[in-house]
């Protein structure tokens, strides 16, 4: 399975430096050449690449002529990394996935899971963020009900939710894009603090909460893959193998977020330790289920 993923990592990458190359393609030679089905090439340039301004002429495909050498190669690998998660962004757009894949542009982002949690009403906090975070702009919003001024560095997803990592009154905190309310960019310049930004390099969840819990998940051996292949969780660790799948421990902040991202691999799924958290979990199972009667 995971040569499969690679396989198509590997051809997302070459069709992609093909495009750029301003190569004409057909289905037929890609399918040959990748080995595929025709069925599947319609797939990548459809679907995958639906946010490419590619045209059709006389059965061939090309990139338009104005996106043309815009992609650099490590541009198309980062978007190998990306295929398969379009919704984690708020938008597929054809601009702001041009963005994201740029080198530069795409610095106020930072991915820590491959699960998401669904942003796709905030477009607009989205693109506000962004561009305060490029251009180094002052942000006030409420939160929590209390109205804020931060200066922010960077979009952060942690175990599937989206924060922004920003500094209040000198110290580094993360806000919750979901409960960010009445935002606003302001015209004022903040000076970039260099020992932040060597603190969001090494990338640690102690940017989401100081109150780190610790939780032990029985992973069953249908989804064991994925969690040996990456980090579902961010800070997750494999503890044991055992006959029927792995033991993981896994560091949050927040229980509730933590609990979300626990539901997107029910049933292959067990909190082992805490007890509390697994019967919060089993409330909530019980609950659902009530509902649907």
């Amino acid at each position: 399975m995971e040569k499969e993923y690679d396989k198509v990592a590997v051809r997302l990458t070459q069709i992609l430096l093909k495009l750029n190359a301003n190569e004409r393609l057909t289905l037929e030679e890609l399918a040959q050449e990748f080995n595929v089905s025709i069925r599947t090439i319609q797939r990548d340039l459809h679907d995958r690449f639906a946010f490419l301004p590619i045209e059709k002429n006389d059965g061939y495909y090309s990139l338009k002529e104005y996106c043309l050498g815009k992609l650099s190669f490590n541009d198309i690998k980062l978007f190998a990394n990306l295929s398969g998660i379009g919704k984690l962004y708020p938008s597929l757009n054809q601009q702001f996935l041009v963005d994201l894949l740029n080198e530069r542009v795409n610095a106020p982002y930072i991915v820590n899971s491959i699960a998401y949690e669904d942003v796709s009403d905030k477009e607009t906090i989205f693109q506000i963020l962004h561009i305060a975070i490029l251009k180094h702009n002052i942000l006030k919003f409420s939160y929590n009900e209390k109205m804020r001024e931060v200066n922010p560095y960077n979009l952060v997803n942690t175990n599937g939710i989206w924060y922004l990592l920003a500094d209040e009154n000198n110290k580094l905190k993360t806000f919750s894009i979901n409960k960010i309310q009445n935002l606003c960019s302001t015209s004022k310049i903040f000076k970039v603090s260099s020992s932040f930004e060597n603190e969001i390099k090494k990338n640690n969840v102690k940017w989401v909460s100081s109150d780190i819990k610790k939780a032990v998940l029985y992973i069953d051996k249908k989804i064991q893959y994925f969690f040996e292949r990456r980090d579902i969780f961010h800070t997750q660790k494999i503890l044991e193998k055992i006959e029927d799948g792995i033991i993981v421990e896994v560091f949050y902040s927040y229980e509730d977020e933590f609990l979300s991202q626990v539901q997107y691999w029910i049933p292959n799924i067990k909190i082992i330790e805490p007890t509390a958290l697994a019967d919060k979990m089993k409330d909530i199972l019980i609950s659902y289920t009530k509902s649907l009667a």
